[in-house]
């Protein structure tokens, strides 16, 4: 079986909202060993939505849609399908009943217009997902070898009618699953790794190995095809290894979600905490790692010194080290490290100082140069990036670039000791 997940919705053609459902189907898609291999995005236009509708149909076995199952007039994807295949619109009394009882409880007071009996009218013969959390229903409709899925536009009522609902009615209807991990590299680039990798990802079928490129980093999602998960596991767990041994100085880690969390969550096993220092990260990686559930028992504290003054004040950074060596320099962001771990009494102080650009730079010291240091109970440990090569001196990229290499710099360290 295969999908085509079409999306409705003007406000996702304009940008006005961001088409995260998509991503969401998709991955749930492949949990369940659905074939996705088109996403389309169409607005609240009828002639527009059958065109492709039928489109979606004709290089898929199944469309999942999302949106234009309201109460308004623009909210036309249930009649629009229902056309496709032939069927008639009839009143489904337990949706309706289920809407006026969301009306009563949650809009106490507040008329229940007819307008509203639209979300419960849907094409003869239709299964029906009712919405836990709205109060429009999703539902499915088959014929001739096909299948549209139907489901609210809203991500939070969308994600929990997914889960509960169509994932069930789906895996009934599948006799694979796939599964997938990520393997995640720093510090190198993707023809770099794909080099490594070129003749395995030509011989292997399943499972299979595709890079994907982000900022700084590399990551390699290894896919297997099988009955079941155990079975699928079994197919990963040797490639697994494979993947990872070839890159032991890039790997920081599996299936962590990025470079924070994997932070965080190695933080929190060792039973370290963390102070960081800032200039020219300005908080960011203080704001990376805040995102990541739990970073309160591993962050004691975080410090944007962006001036001289700071640094002296805050975090002590001797004037003699402003004055000879400038905020820019290797001695000056260890002293920062040692600053604000001794200011928090944290286990490990992590500095960041350097030139972001586009202005600033010197021969002697040019944009995208940064200094991070680490200090531990292990020692210390400086590192020197010159951020600006290859990436055109863009302050975002060297500001991004500096925190990536600063939290790998720490998971490197706390790993080698």
């Amino acid at each position: 079986m295969n999908a085509e997940i079409l999306c409705v919705g003007t406000e996702l053609l304009l940008g006005d909202v961001v088409n995260t459902n998509a991503t969401f189907i998709a991955r749930g898609l492949a949990e369940l060993g659905v074939g996705c291999y088109y996403q389309s995005v169409v607005g609240d236009n009828a002639t527009r939505l059958e065109e492709s509708l039928r489109l979606a149909f004709s290089r898929a076995d199944m469309v999942i849609t999302t949106g234009g199952l309201g109460p308004t007039y623009d909210d036309i994807t249930k009649e629009i399908v229902a056309g496709y295949f032939g069927r008639e619109m009839e009143l489904h009394q337990p949706s309706l009943e289920n809407i006026k009882a969301i009306f009563e409880r949650f809009a106490p007071g507040r008329s229940f217009t007819k307008n509203n009996e639209k979300q419960a009218y849907m094409p003869v013969g239709a299964t029906i997902f009712e919405n836990g959390r709205g109060t429009a229903p999703g539902l499915a409709v088959e014929g001739d070898g096909k299948i549209a899925i139907m489901l609210p536009g809203p991500p939070g009522e969308m994600k929990a009618m997914f889960e509960e609902k169509v994932a069930p009615f789906l895996q009934a209807r599948t006799d694979k699953t796939l599964l997938s991990r990520t393997v995640h590299l720093f510090g190198i680039g993707e023809s770099m790794a794909e080099s490594k990798l070129h003749d395995a990802m030509i011989e292997r079928q399943n499972p299979t190995i595709a890079p994907y490129a982000k900022l700084g980093e590399v990551q390699l999602r290894l896919t297997a095809s099988a009955p079941n998960k155990e079975e699928a596991r079994r197919l990963l767990d040797p490639l697994e290894r494979e993947v990872t041994a070839l890159f032991p100085e890039h790997v920081y880690g599996v299936d962590v979600g990025d470079m924070q969390s994997a932070l965080v969550t190695l933080l929190r096993e060792k039973g370290l905490t963390i102070a960081l220092c800032e200039s020219c990260t300005g908080g960011m990686i203080a704001a990376r790692i805040t995102e990541v559930p739990g970073a309160s028992q591993v962050l004691r504290c975080g410090v944007v010194s962006y001036s001289n003054e700071s640094k002296a004040n805050l975090v002590k950074v001797s004037g003699q080290t402003l004055e000879t060596h400038g905020a820019v320099s290797q001695e000056c962001a260890l002293e920062m490290a040692q600053g604000v771990r001794s200011v928090s009494g944290a286990d490990i102080g992590l500095a960041v100082t350097g030139i972001a650009g586009p202005g600033g730079g010197t021969d002697e010291k040019p944009v995208g140069l940064v200094f991070v240091a680490c200090v531990g109970p292990w020692g210390e440990k400086i590192i020197e990036l010159r951020l600006s090569r290859g990436y055109q001196g863009e302050r975002g990229n060297i500001r991004n670039l500096a925190c990536l290499n600063a939290m790998n710099l720490v998971l490197r360290q706390v790993w080698a000791n």
